[in-house]
């Protein structure tokens, strides 16, 4: 099996690479399960149920989230129906949606890191938990981890290593060099990256963002416009297993 996994998408410039690579980047290389982060995609923060479509439509299977899942209040009651759209698993259980999905033999899981990021719950004992709640068995799980440090991703890696048959991260929009099958079978990635502008700060306009730093005062984010850049990393799976068998970065230039 071939699993795609494809980073943050950043409002339109990241919906139009999605349009303009996936299909295409499905066919030429026998993707058989496309999961993507689709938490920026409505203007840089949160989602929308017709772009979700719009994505759908473009070859994601699975949608994942993170800490802006409730930015667009449109998206809020579709969480709770068929629609294969996850909010973190380590959402407090009250909340609505749901951070997982069965597609076919595969579970897709959505979570979020407490470092620099939030108070929510902690994510390594979600992951206990769901685990426990699948039963005995090698099962093909694969996990995006919407996290900020660094170091909270790599430990989510070790500590699901042999678990779980992939853990790679999302939220800081910045592609990762680190792609490996750790040593009991779980593919990792530290960050697979964005879809989205280039000439941006992690697919903002550079000015708002500068005026932020310079003058710390409020100011609104926009998203960038120019070329844009598709981030991906590619995962095989042994079927049988449950094992990765490789893991390698797709990325591609859009103009």
């Amino acid at each position: 099996m071939r699993v795609l996994i494809i980073g943050d998408v950043v409002g339109k410039p990241g919906r139009k690479a999605v349009e303009a690579i996936l299909p295409g980047l499905r066919k030429d290389l026998g993707i058989d399960l496309t999961v993507i982060n689709g938490e920026n995609a409505a203007g840089g923060f949160g989602i929308t149920y017709d772009i979700a479509q719009e994505l759908f439509n473009n070859g994601a299977d699975v949608i994942t989230s993170g800490n802006h899942i409730w930015d667009q209040r449109d998206i809020i009651p579709y969480l709770d129906e068929g629609t294969p759209i996850l909010r973190p698993l380590n959402y407090p259980p009250t909340v609505p949606g749901r951070g997982y999905i069965k597609v076919g033999n595969v579970v897709v899981v959505s979570l979020i890191g407490r470092v620099f990021v939030g108070n929510f719950d902690c994510p390594f004992r979600a992951m206990d938990s769901l685990i426990e709640e699948l039963g005995e068995g090698r099962h093909t799980i694969i996990v995006d981890f919407h996290a900020e440090a660094t170091s909270e991703k790599v430990a989510m890696g070790w500590y699901l290593d042999g678990r779980v048959t992939s853990v790679t991260g999302t939220h800081t929009h910045v592609g990762t060099v680190d792609t490996r099958i750790l040593p009991n079978g779980t593919a990792y990635v530290s960050d697979v990256g964005m879809v989205g502008p280039v000439n941006s700060v992690i697919g903002s306009n550079t000015q708002d963002v500068l005026s932020r730093f310079l003058n710390q005062t409020p100011r609104r984010l926009n998203v960038a416009d120019g070329p844009s850049r598709f981030n991906s990393v590619l995962i095989e799976v042994d079927e049988d297993s449950g094992n990765a068998t490789s893991i390698s970065r797709i990325d591609r230039e859009v103009e």
